[in-house]
């Protein structure tokens, strides 16, 4: 009763602020048209493959297993939903998925017309989907279904004396993959016993980027034969520390992609650069080999870009948290990122490896930029670590398709 009560006044709220705010509009004109898409897109006699994600982080999470099992079982069809319109609206013309739309909340009315219109073979929820009616009405129709890429700690609800209805809820999984044996161990202690460490599909899935990756010949070209750091997804308190650092230290260039895009944030960080610089929009063969920071103004291209580098900074470590490492990890460049990412697996062990870094003022950044900026032994073992540390742990996706039964 009181998980159905919050659903609905999540519900009501994103209704009331539909008129008012971008996000919560686009959410509510995707809900309104997910029944008739159904209808329209959904093909009567072929077998549909659920996977839902949350947002675009989940979205990639998921990818490589809905990639492979497009490869290896063609004749299932691939039914893609969303939560939120940062994943959607990036996603929504996804070619890996036969229909991408969103999932309506998770109300028994809305669970209950969502499955009889989508009819799934089986289901996916990536990483920390665990919304209760779906579960509970996949589970009593007998139609299997998986968490990929799970992660658990002992903070969580489902480990709380309280949280009964909630443990109620992971077993309703057929099958859980989990990323650790920390996980597995936490949810034997309350009985889920159907478990497999099989790890994180991230790392399968930035291998997978990596060999696609864009030749970007003006970057090339910026870089020539100098030492390039990469600072990907930054905010302002990143910048502030490390483009202090790069205005003294002209022997490196510096690749900034922000994280925010658009004028105001580009014009503050152009305002604290002292050396030449050049946006990529503007970039062409003669002024970006004469500048020392190259900005990336466009999205896109920043999984392509790290390959160009011989140090990476991750910019969200002195927020809500760091952004993607192993993007950067997977081409063996050593990862700088704040004091805020605990929360994030992949970047505790990095540095557990010697392959990342954690720093919180500029005087800790400026002493890791120097020794590896004049150490290139240290340089090149410490880029080594990252990216075993990446290759080291592919294989989730072939491990989950191991044990599915199709």
């Amino acid at each position: 009763m009181l998980y159905n009560l919050a659903i609905l006044i999540y519900d009501i709220l994103v209704h009331l602020a539909a008129p008012f705010s971008r996000k919560p509009r686009k959410m509510m004109k995707g809900h309104w048209v997910v029944y008739e898409l159904l209808r329209q897109q959904r093909e009567k006699n072929a077998n549909y493959i659920w996977f839902h994600a949350a947002s675009l982080g989940e979205f990639e999470q998921g990818r490589p297993l809905m990639e492979e099992i497009r490869a290896k079982h063609p004749s299932y069809k691939i039914l893609l939903t969303f939560f939120s319109p940062s994943g959607y609206e990036v996603r929504k013309n996804y070619k890996g998925a036969d229909i991408v739309c969103y999932l309506p909340f998770d109300k028994p009315r809305n669970v209950k017309k969502f499955l009889g219109i989508a009819k799934p073979c089986m289901a996916f929820f990536i990483k920390y989907e665990f919304w209760k009616n779906y579960l509970d009405a996949l589970h009593k129709r007998h139609i299997p279904v998986y968490s990929v890429s799970s992660i658990f700690r002992r903070d969580q609800i489902f480990f709380k004396w309280y949280g009964g209805t909630y443990r109620d809820v992971l077993r309703d999984f057929d099958y859980l993959f989990v990323q650790n044996e920390a996980s597995k161990r936490f949810l034997a202690k309350i009985g889920i016993t159907q478990v497999s460490v099989v790890g994180d599909t991230r790392f399968d899935r930035v291998m997978q980027i990596r060999s696609e990756a864009k030749q970007l010949p003006l970057v090339e070209k910026f870089k020539g034969n100098s030492l390039v750091m990469v600072a990907g997804s930054s905010w302002e308190p990143d910048e502030e520390l490390f483009l202090e650092y790069f205005n003294a230290h002209p022997e490196m260039k510096l690749i900034i992609a922000p994280h925010v895009i658009d004028e105001n944030h580009l014009v503050q960080i152009i305002s604290k650069l002292e050396r030449p610089y050049v946006r990529y929009s503007k970039a062409d063969e003669t002024n970006v080999a004469n500048a020392d920071c190259l900005i990336i103004d466009c999205f896109g291209l920043l999984s392509s870009i790290y390959r160009y580098g011989e140090i990476a900074y991750i910019g969200g470590g002195f927020g809500v948290g760091i952004h993607n490492t192993l993007e950067a990890a997977v081409y063996g460049v050593p990862v700088i990122f704040g004091p805020k990412y605990h929360k994030f697996m992949e970047a505790t062990q990095l540095i557990e490896v010697d392959g990342g870094f954690s720093i919180k003022t500029y005087d800790e950044l400026s002493t890791l930029l120097d020794k590896m900026t004049n150490d290139n032994q240290y340089l090149s073992e410490v880029g080594h670590n990252a990216g075993h540390y990446v290759t080291s742990n592919a294989g989730a996706t072939q491990k989950i398709m191991d044990m599915i039964n199709f």
